[in-house]
Order: C-alpha cells, then structure tokens, then sequence
C-alpha cells in the first residue's frame, strides 16, 4: 500500500507492544460498554464531508489538517493501516476506539490522559469506574511504536487516539468518515477523581445531560448526535435494571421505557444485582454504525436513562427525528467529532509528545 512515498503492507505495520500493562483491579464496567460495529459494506456509505477550517483550542494555538505533512508524512497512513489491521481480526474495536476518544476528550481535553496508567504515587483516570472496562490500549500502543519506528518523538499519542478512532470505525465503510485536523500534544497528568466529575453517566436526565456538554462547549445538537455512537456497542445491565426493576424505588418499572422492549431486557438481565451480563445497545445492528439508534430511540427504545432523557427536551427530539435520516447523521456526526475533538486540546509548546502513551516522559 502507498501513500505519496510511503510504501508498506498492513502486515508489518502491526509492532506488539513490548511491556505489560497495569490495570489495576475491574471492579465494575464501565458506564457504557461500546463494543463495535462491523465490517460489511454498505452501499449508503458516503464520505462525510465536513468543514475545513481550524479547531482551537484552550492553548489559543490551532489545530490543522495535515500537521505532520512535512515532519512524518507517513504518520495517518501508518495510523490507518494499523488500526484497520485490527479491526479486520476484532469488529468489536471501532466502538471501544470511540469510546475511548470521548472519555479522554471530557477530562482535560483530548490530550491522551486516558492512556496513561497509574503511579505508585497517582491513581490515574483508567481506575475510576466509567474507564474500567475500557480496552483497546494494545492497539493504541501498536500504533504508536509504529509511527516511532518511522519519526521517532513527532506524533502524539492524543493525536493518535482521534485518527485511530475516526480510522476504526471508517473501516466498515473504506473510506474516511470524517476529518481529523491534528496537532495535540500530549498531557502529563491523568487524575481518578477528574474522570468522575466530567464523564457524563447513563443515569443522567437531560439538564444534567446538557450542562455536562456545555461544559464542554457542546450544545444539544452535538449531544444528541454523539449520543448516535449508541448505534455500536454493548451495556451492562448494571447501568439500566433500575429502569426495569425498582426506577423510583418502589420495585416499579420506567414508564418511558417500551413495556415490549421492558419484557424482553428483562430476560436478559435478571434482577438489580446482575454485573455481568450485557446487551446490545441498538439490537439487531449493533456491530455496524449507522443512524437506527434514533429509530429505535423514537420507539422508547433506548437503553439508557440518559438515552430515554433525549425524549424529554422538544430541540433534542426535534434533532433525534431529523437524525434517522443516515446521511444527515453522517454529516452531523462529522461536525460534533471535530468538536469534541478539538476540546481543550494542547498545541504548540504546551505538554508533551510522549514517547509511550502509557507513561509521561522521565
């Protein structure tokens, strides 16, 4: 495969990663277990097209397409063939990619905290609960000591997070789903309590919902269409049998929830104190990503509380009815990541580039 004077197969562009890795102990999954979408073609497949422009960031420094055109040109390609290397052999990694961009972009900013393993002296973001089951840090790291292999100390470890997350779930499609303007550096600190307080959690209702996005300086249309990731992956029923069992307390079953849909759930996940078993998010479709979370949304179908919370704020329904249209929620889709990603990044001389995106340089 070649791109300009980049020259290379998918096969050697796979590197393992050489050291283990501290997880410390899961004790619970995480709020939302994305799990993947699938590797068929479909013929409504478009390339998103979205705007150019430039992101800032709190840096008052800029992103920009193409960062490393002239330091490492074969830095996207190399971060595309190696994720979809993976994703040929794990359908299920587009949506734990995905996942992880957006808990890394909502503590700190897209800066790789979340890559970053705990200390003796620092419990880092990976250990609070919403991170537990995270997983897709080996690919990540096979990534990275590839683009080393190629320009050593140049690509940052946050920048190839948002490829690898745009890269894994485009290969459904064989085509970019969306652009990816780079230039983050790399931060040095990942705290526990920090990943609690901003990653917004399933039980959420939708003023909770929309003041955690705001935060972010993200409105409701970008919290309704990144609520679209939904579309892949799995969830534990943990995060959604009070919904089914006890929602106010009194052993009673959500009144928004589909009483069908309520029925069904329910003999996947047997009681309040079920931890292990899971269920896929947008049944029938899981594993591919498409716009039939908002059809299945529409029906009171929705997992989560803070799926259902949509429903309750008529410019958030309003968005969700415009978003079953696939090709809208492709083109909407394309616009809310490069927000998101572009949310307190670091640029210019501010953080680091990591040498290995487990560990701040020494």
């Amino acid at each position: 495969m070649a791109m300009g004077n980049c020259f290379f197969g998918l096969e050697a562009m796979v590197v393992l990663s050489p050291r283990h890795r501290y997880t410390g102990i899961s004790l619970t999954p995480s709020l939302v277990e994305f799990d993947g979408p699938a590797v068929a073609l479909t013929s409504s497949a478009t390339l998103i097209t979205s705007i150019l422009g430039v992101c800032q960031g709190d840096s008052g420094d800029s992103l920009e397409m193409g960062f490393y055109e002239k330091t490492c040109p074969c830095a996207e390609e190399i971060i595309k063939n190696v994720t979809w290397k993976h994703v040929s052999s794990n359908p299920n990694l587009p949506a734990k990619l995905l996942r992880m961009h957006f808990h890394d972009c909502f503590v700190r900013g897209c800066e790789g905290s979340v890559l970053l393993n705990s200390t003796q002296n620092n419990t880092a973001e990976k250990e609070a609960i919403p991170n537990l089951t995270l997983s897709g840090f080996d690919v990540i790291d096979d990534i990275k000591a590839a683009v080393e292999n190629e320009c050593a100390g140049i690509v940052s470890c946050a920048d190839i997070l948002a490829l690898a997350a745009r890269d894994s779930v485009s290969f459904q499609f064989q085509k970019p789903m969306w652009k990816v303007p780079t230039g983050r550096r790399d931060g040095t600190v990942s705290l526990i309590a920090e990943a609690l307080a901003n990653i917004p959690s399933p039980f959420f209702n939708f003023t909770q919902l929309q003041q955690s996005f705001a935060s972010k300086n993200l409105n409701v249309e970008d919290l309704v269409v990144l609520s679209g990731g939904h579309t892949i992956g799995i969830g534990h029923c943990e995060f959604f049998s009070n919904r089914l069992y006890n929602f106010t307390g009194r052993g009673d079953q959500d009144p928004s929830l589909n009483s069908t849909y309520a029925q069904f759930l329910k003999t996947k996940c047997h009681g309040l104190n079920d931890t292990t078993t899971t269920v896929e998010m947008d049944p029938g479709s899981f594993q591919k990503f498409d716009s039939d979370y908002y059809n299945i949304l529409l029906q009171n179908k929705g997992l989560f509380q803070s799926d259902a919370a949509l429903l309750t704020n008529d410019e958030a329904k309003d968005t969700a009815e415009k978003l079953v249209s696939q090709t809208d929620f492709f083109t909407k889709f394309a616009e809310s990541m490069k927000r998101m990603g572009a949310i307190q990044v670091l640029t210019g001389t501010a953080g680091q580039i990591r040498k290995q995106c487990w560990k701040v340089n020494s």
